[in-house]
């Protein structure tokens, strides 16, 4: 490492423990106000990021060139608005509820400073969101950006931390490295002054949030089957899938990956991919393309958020003006097998099954491979078949009948709305949970006597227990040996003498 890199390295990490200080007073003082306060300094930071929805989309696709302006715009004001709306009501400050019943209350105590970690695909999205979250359930933020997105995060931040400000909000409550280096990023999450990681990023710095000795809130990679099932309108199933593909090309970990169909009805959803802007590879273009999905046996970062048109140049192919997502036919799954693994760009494999009970084993397969406990979309008017893929597959999203885009999120679906999706034990997570603000809020509870203790069995005496009586002895009989000629005649001179008596 160079001084002038040491240097660097050096600055960045005072500049953590810096924010983390006064985060930690923020957070303090935040601890004193009312629900009312919160909510008032809340709502002004949501109002603040929805008057700049556009103008920070534009400021992450010039910064990171991923994804494009007008979806990244959408997903700020899903962050701004629907999340807001969601969370608006919750009550999270002093006695939640009160069981008079059972005479117990639930009390909300703030777990403290939240490091939020932030990707680079959706930078000023997650920022927004993880804001909304914390303060609502007050708690004080500090993040750690992505380099690449290091300007656009930074801009988010103090958009929504000046906008708190002047609702009453005590400073320092939300704050931006400045200088997002690794040494930065390890103090940020080691910190005794932290209490909480929401992770989202690469596997490595979710991995790292987890081995941090904090508890994190992390995510797994969304590697998404979607099955259209012979009973789906294959108009409106593909309709959904690639306006869900094709979002902010492709960018969102929740968005399908691959399609599955049958046999039977592969014509009709083949053609209407073909109608509604889907480019089929040829084998020759399947090569190329696959040779740029992986590198260095993980996703390729150059295709990540790009468009179709900007892939297709990368691979030395041509593809039609108009294009909305890339699809390639696909039979096996793997490293081996590019078009099977997480994409994060407007690339579709598809796979052709016999039956449902094959698409469901190749769905398994496909989540093992690598998206287990996140997502997985069906399209089908059977719900005896949705059944049965609800019980059967890893994933802790089964979304119906929608794009897994906006379905997993919450934005077309009543599950909590969220940018942060938990993956459950099997995805190496805490929790399989869309997170909101109650999973950075302890509960204490204060538990009122309703009952006497059970008292202990009162023993009874036992009774003594006495040596059992010597038992007598039965009269020995005499034998020839054992008498003597004195004991003889002193025996008949008592029979001589009662004899004598009796005559008398």
């Amino acid at each position: 490492m160079t001084p002038l890199n040491l240097d660097q390295d050096l600055q960045s990490v005072q500049e953590a423990r810096n924010f983390l200080q006064e985060a930690d007073k923020a957070r303090r003082t935040l601890a004193s106000m009312t629900q009312e306060q919160i909510d008032a300094i809340v709502e002004a930071m949501a109002k603040a990021a929805r008057r700049e929805a556009e103008r920070l989309a534009a400021m992450a696709v010039e910064e990171t060139g991923y994804g494009n302006v007008a979806d990244k715009t959408v997903k700020n004001l899903f962050a701004a608005v629907d999340v807001y709306e969601s969370v608006r009501p919750l009550k999270t400050v002093g006695v939640l509820r009160r069981d008079e019943e059972r005479k117990v209350w639930e009390v909300a105590e703030p777990v403290g400073v939240v490091a939020g970690i932030v990707p680079s695909t959706n930078p000023t999205s997650t920022v927004i969101f993880k804001t909304l979250i914390a303060v609502k359930s007050g708690n004080a933020i500090v993040f750690s950006p992505h380099p690449a997105a290091a300007r656009c995060t930074h801009e988010a931040a103090r958009i929504l931390r000046e906008a708190g400000e002047r609702a009453g909000a005590p400073a320092g409550l939300v704050q931006c490295l400045s200088r997002p280096t690794m040494a930065a990023v390890r103090e940020l999450m080691t910190h005794p002054l932290t209490s909480v990681i929401l992770a989202t990023g690469g596997r490595e710095m979710v991995k790292a949030a987890y081995s941090s000795g904090k508890p994190a809130y992390g995510v797994g990679p969304g590697n998404v089957p979607v099955y259209v099932h012979p009973s789906a309108d294959p108009a409106e199933a593909v309709r959904l899938i690639v306006r869900s593909k094709s979002f902010d090309y492709g960018t969102i970990c929740a968005s399908e990956q691959a399609v599955i169909v049958e046999s039977g009805n592969k014509r009709q959803v083949v053609a209407e991919l073909k109608r509604q802007g889907a480019y089929f590879l040829n084998e020759t273009e399947k090569a190329k393309v696959a040779a740029i999905i992986l590198s260095g046996g993980t996703l390729n970062p150059r295709i990540v958020g790009r468009s179709p048109r900007a892939i297709a140049e990368m691979a030395g192919i041509t593809i039609p003006e108009g294009t909305r997502v890339i699809v390639a036919e696909e039979t096996g799954v793997g490293k081996e097998y590019p078009f099977s693994v997480e994409k994060l760009s407007p690339i579709l494999a598809l796979y052709t099954v016999s039956d449902w009970r094959e698409a469901s084993d190749l769905s398994r397969r496909l989540l093992d491979f690598g998206g287990l406990g996140h997502t997985f979309g069906i399209h089908c008017r059977d719900e005896s078949v949705i059944r049965q893929f609800a019980l059967a597959q890893p994933a802790y999203r089964i979304v119906v009948n929608s794009g897994t885009t906006f379905g997993a999120i919450g934005a077309t679906t009543a599950i909590q709305p969220s940018l942060t999706l938990g993956c459950g034990a099997v995805g190496n997570n805490i929790t399989s949970d869309n997170i909101g603000p109650l999973h950075l809020l302890n509960i204490k509870r204060v538990a009122f006597g309703v009952k006497d203790a059970p008292e202990a069995p009162t023993a009874s005496a036992e009774p003594v227990q006495r040596p059992a009586a010597a038992k007598a002895e039965p009269p020995r009989c005499p034998f020839p040996g054992d008498i003597r000629k004195e004991d003889i005649m002193e025996i008949i001179r008592d029979i001589l003498k009662e004899m004598h008596e009796m005559k008398v």
